[in-house]
């Protein structure tokens, strides 16, 4: 009897394992689409489809989105679009707040969306919060030569995100020679963090080495 309930509570982890994914990525999935589709409601009638259907087509808040972004794409790379631009920038820079918000979210949409130098390129092991104990991080590039230029070294832009939410987190300056690289995908990295260390990338200890010379081009 025993063993008979020991194999229904297996049976029955193993399709947890497989189901809560599944669950949690179509409810984060829905839960964007029907915000998406909420665009359409700013829509003029008569030119949102919901007035003249019986029934509301799902995912044309996406439809709607790529042809704003396309527009919009067309319009900032002319003369006039450009200025429209720029005076929408100087409102905002003129508000407090909102200024330091819309940057910020400018600046990281662009470092997500756009490929470059601005996108994590490694994995890292640094020495955070004290000497003793590793922090996984990811490498953003060199620091600003401002930032770096009283040091007695070349600085490392770290980024040290936070368990389980990874969109936080921390940025630091980290002397290159004391950089420990890790031999594993950006990806594996943050499938780490999200577990909190319950997930683990196939890699072992043998494949962390640490380098002197210059490590981020």
């Amino acid at each position: 009897m025993r063993q008979f309930i020991n194999k229904i509570e297996n049976l029955s982890l193993a399709g947890l394992f497989i189901l809560i994914p599944i669950f949690v990525t179509i409810y984060i999935a829905t839960g964007m689409i029907n915000f998406i589709d909420s665009i359409g409601d700013i829509l003029p009638k008569k030119l949102n489809p919901d007035t003249y259907l019986p029934f509301r087509i799902p995912g044309l808040g996406i439809i709607y989105t790529l042809i704003l972004a396309l527009i919009t794409g067309l319009l900032v790379r002319n003369y006039v679009g450009k200025k429209a631009l720029g005076y929408w920038e100087m409102i905002v820079d003129k508000i407090p707040l909102v200024r330091v918000v819309y940057s910020a979210l400018r600046q990281v949409a662009q470092a997500i969306l756009v490929k470059g130098d601005t996108q994590f390129k490694k994995v890292a092991l640094i020495e955070y919060p004290r000497r003793g104990i590793y922090s996984l991080g990811f490498i953003t590039g060199r620091a600003c030569h401002k930032l770096s230029v009283n040091t007695h070294s070349q600085m490392i832009g770290v980024f040290v995100p936070t368990t389980p939410n990874p969109t936080s987190g921390f940025y630091l300056m980290v002397p290159e020679e004391d950089i420990v690289n890790v031999d594993i995908s950006v990806e594996d990295a943050f499938k780490l963090i999200l577990s909190g260390g319950m997930v683990h990338p196939n890699s072992t200890p043998s494949n962390i080495t640490s380098q002197s010379e210059p490590r981020v081009k």
